[in-house]
């Protein structure tokens, strides 16, 4: 979610670009292929460039490569790894050989010594990031020879392999300062195709490539991020030719169909939209309420009407094609059964027709991200179906910046989602250790079933079992819903047609400044 933050300057930054070109002129004369340029046009920026941070860590970071790397297909291969991990004593032991003359962009060789700094920083319980729960399975990481990383797990991780995409930095440079607050996290140096050249906070990032990359030199010498919030804008710009391409809500990547120098790019995801029901809360901390919402909305109607088609409904975390999903909790917009658990329970109508007890009315506040066209149609559509059940939902636009201090016990459009593994995706969400945890179980949810099936999920090396335990963790979770989920969306990308070797993958929550067609940028070859 951090990633995802708009800043309020940054919000004014990219309105004024609407009249002001951030780093390319609007006559839409550019020929890009030729000089080697892109501008692509993105809704926000990161909060920093450092992988210890987060940066990164699920790979497609064009200015660092981790031990290994995903293709199109999400298939792990090796990258500062000359071959896929060694595996032994019983999944516990993971041996790395690093790839022979890889060097950071300032000329220093990278070492298994950066690994092993990388990993262990990351872990230091005094470096402020979110995804320490994801590398605990890690007992010890250490330096074997000249050129091995040894890892050492505390329990075999049947995804282990997958977390090491995490980026790799250089300790000579990031060794010498505070991982927290260092100039690394805005003056990065990695091993990636791509070196930062220039980051105007709140209105673009600038990368030009690496002439020290270890792999074949990018035809596409430079390319910008331009942080244009709006989505309006960022369609106008589009339209003029400032922009070569662009991250665009459905209605609007649907008006450049016609538009024979541009192509639409649809990339499936697991990104997600989820109405977070804090429990500590007096209303959406009720279990009934919180049932009593999940069979009110109408999840079929937000993919109609709010994505244009472009997503599904989403039951759960997992989207309905992936194959740990569970079919049989697949449900229907059930307005009698949510009056019916509602009345069960001691929420009574009133004159106004919305429910109480004991005194308390059935309402509360859900905030959703300015500016977020999509989030806010999914907060009045949310709405509107929870007034149906006689539950009053107030949607209310903020800032992160707002919305962050009172996220714990306040409701959140939110935004979850991760490719790879079941467990990449669920235990940072539902996890009650994590409960409060930054961005990590927002909802504060707390289910001991949900508990168990994590750590069987993240613990067992049987397909059988692991399918099994989130089996048992989707079915929990409707009868004990900490969030209501609603839709998967389907990422839509527009850009002028000038390049080959474009394509998408299945894409996670984060997407547009890492993910996108331009996840291979470095591949991309002028068209002929």
């Amino acid at each position: 979610m951090s990633t995802r933050r708009i800043r309020g300057a940054a919000v004014t930054a990219a309105l004024a670009a609407a009249v002001t070109a951030c780093s390319a002129p609007g006559s839409g004369g550019r020929d890009d292929a030729k000089s080697g340029s892109v501008v692509i046009g993105v809704a926000s920026e990161p909060d920093t460039l450092s992988p210890l941070l987060g940066y990164g860590k699920d790979g497609n970071s064009k200015i660092f490569d981790g031990l290994l790397a995903r293709d199109a297909d999400l298939k792990l291969k090796p990258a500062l790894a000359a071959a896929l991990p060694e595996i032994s004593d019983g999944g516990r032991t993971y041996t790395y050989t690093l790839r022979d003359g890889v060097e950071f962009s300032d000329g220093e060789p990278l070492t298994a010594a950066d690994v092993v700094y990388t990993y262990r920083t990351a872990l230091d319980t005094k470096t402020n990031n979110t995804f320490k729960s994801e590398l605990d399975a890690v007992k010890e990481v250490r330096v074997s020879g000249d050129d091995k990383v040894v890892f050492t797990l505390k329990y075999p991780y049947a995804a282990f392999a997958a977390r090491t995409v995490l980026p790799i930095v250089p300790e000579h440079l990031a060794g010498e300062q505070d991982p927290n607050t260092g100039s690394f996290n805005t003056e990065p140096v990695g091993t990636g195709p791509y070196v930062l050249s220039k980051w105007s906070k709140g209105e673009k990032l600038t990368f030009k490539a690496n002439p020290r990359y270890w792999g074949a030199k990018p035809k596409v010498r430079t390319f910008t991020m331009a942080v244009i919030a709006d989505d309006n804008v960022r369609a106008t710009r589009l339209r003029s030719g400032d922009l070569d391409g662009a991250v665009l809500p459905p209605n609007l990547a649907a008006t450049f169909k016609s538009d024979d120098g541009k192509r639409t790019h649809d990339a499936r995801s697991y990104d997600f939209r989820a109405v977070t029901l804090p429990t500590p809360n007096k209303v959406t901390g009720d279990r009934a309420v919180r049932q009593a919402l999940d069979a009110a909305v109408d999840r079929e109607a937000m993919v109609g009407k709010i994505l244009d088609g472009a997503g599904r409904p989403a039951y759960g975390p997992l989207p309905v094609d992936d194959p740990a999903f569970t079919k049989a909790i697949e449900r229907a917009q059930d307005l009698g059964k949510a009056r019916r658990i509602l009345d069960e329970a001691g929420w009574k109508p009133t004159a106004d027709g919305i429910r109480a007890k004991d005194g308390q009315r059935a309402s509360f506040t859900l905030l959703y991200p300015s500016g977020d066209k999509v989030r806010q149609d999914h907060a009045l559509a949310y709405a509107s179906d929870a007034k149906k059940a006689g539950i009053e939902v107030r949607a209310q636009s903020a800032t992160w910046e707002v919305i962050e201090p009172r996220m714990k016990d306040t409701a959140v459009l939110a935004g979850f989602g991760s490719t790879g593994d079941p467990d990449f995706g669920l235990y940072t969400l539902l996890h009650s250790s994590l409960a409060g945890d930054g961005f990590n179980n927002m909802a504060r949810y707390e289910n001991p079933a949900v508990d168990r099936a994590l750590d069987n999920g993240r613990r067992s090396q049987d397909p059988a079992e692991r399918e099994a335990a989130y089996d048992k963790l989707q079915r929990a979770l409707v009868q004990d819903p900490g969030y209501t989920f609603l839709t998967h969306i389907d990422h839509l990308y527009v850009l002028a047609d000038r390049w080959d070797g474009l394509s998408t993958q299945l894409e996670p929550h984060e997407h547009g400044f890492a993910s996108g067609p331009w996840w291979n940028i470095e591949d991309w070859q002028p068209k002929q």
